[in-house]
């Protein structure tokens, strides 16, 4: 019975994590879109530091946005 209960326990803290994970992923994948849409709508009005700031953003936030999916992607497969 024990083992039931555990097994219950570790499935509602996995869908914890997942929805968490899901929500952390979309979140950054939005803020990456916001980093590119930017350097759109600004195009030459930005100096070449900003845009390069604006590219380390981008990039920043698509690793985090895949790190979140990945972590998912394990908890699901083990």
């Amino acid at each position: 019975m024990k083992d039931i209960v555990n097994q219950a326990a570790d499935a509602v803290e996995d869908t914890v994590k997942n929805v968490r994970d899901t929500v952390n992923e979309a979140s950054h994948r939005s803020e990456a879109r916001a980093e590119e849409e930017k350097r759109v709508v600004a195009g030459d009005a930005m100096t070449p530091g900003e845009k390069a700031d604006s590219l380390v953003n981008e990039g920043k936030n698509r690793v985090q946005a895949e790190w979140d999916k990945t972590k998912r992607d394990v908890r699901r497969n083990t």
